[in-house]
Order: C-alpha cells, then structure tokens, then sequence
C-alpha cells in the first residue's frame, strides 16, 4: 500500500530538486530528493548546537527536514532547511547567519558546491 505526497510544497519541492539534478548534473539534489520522498516521520530534526559543532563560519549548510533552537551557534552560517522553528531563526540571524528555503538555495547553488547536508 503506497502513498502520496499531499503537501503541494513537498511534491513541487521533490519536482525541482529533481529536474535541478537533471539540467545540471548535480547529484546533491537527487540525494535531497530521495530523502524527502520518504515518510515525514523520517525527516531530519537538527538542533543549532550540532550545526555549531559541525560547521566554520560561512559555511552553507541543508537540513532535509526541520532546524530546532536547542544550543547555541557561535558563528555566521548560511542554513537552507524545510522548516525552522521561530527560536531557531532567530538565533541564526542573531548570529549573523541567514536562513533560507531549500527552493532558494536551489535558484542560488544550482551547482550544489560547498553546501553540507546534515541530519
């Protein structure tokens, strides 16, 4: 028994990172793909104190999943993410860094260089 998306935002995500990986060749947005084809319950749940202890500053990081506010971050980073909890944002860009949807950084890396997944 399959089922569907019903999130229009996640199916058109899926779609994107997809046809993304096609036009350019870019295997960082099939993998994204994939991990977000799979049920909810198995999407990713980072906390800022391990994308403190896994980052520099500028690094640009992608979440498949949603960033929690548990801990600190000491350092300016870019976070691409599917969601963010409100403490979470804020912390971010208190501490110079910016968060951004995953369909943005698509439209800025469509490379896909120098960006880290977590999860």
């Amino acid at each position: 028994m399959a089922f569907e998306k019903t999130n229009p935002r996640i199916v058109r995500l899926i779609g994107d990172l997809k046809a993304a990986s096609r036009e350019t060749g870019a295997p960082l947005w099939r993998d994204v793909a994939k991990r977000l084809e799979k049920p909810n319950r198995s999407y990713a749940a980072i906390n800022l104190s391990k994308i403190n202890r896994h980052t520099q500053s500028n690094d640009t990081v992608l979440v498949a999943g949603k960033v929690l506010a548990a801990g600190d971050i000491e350092h300016s980073v870019t976070v691409a993410a599917l969601n963010f909890s409100s403490q979470a944002m804020s912390k971010i860009q208190a501490a110079g860094g910016k968060c951004l949807m995953i369909e943005k950084l698509i439209a800025l890396h469509p490379k896909g260089s120098g960006i880290r997944i977590l999860r």
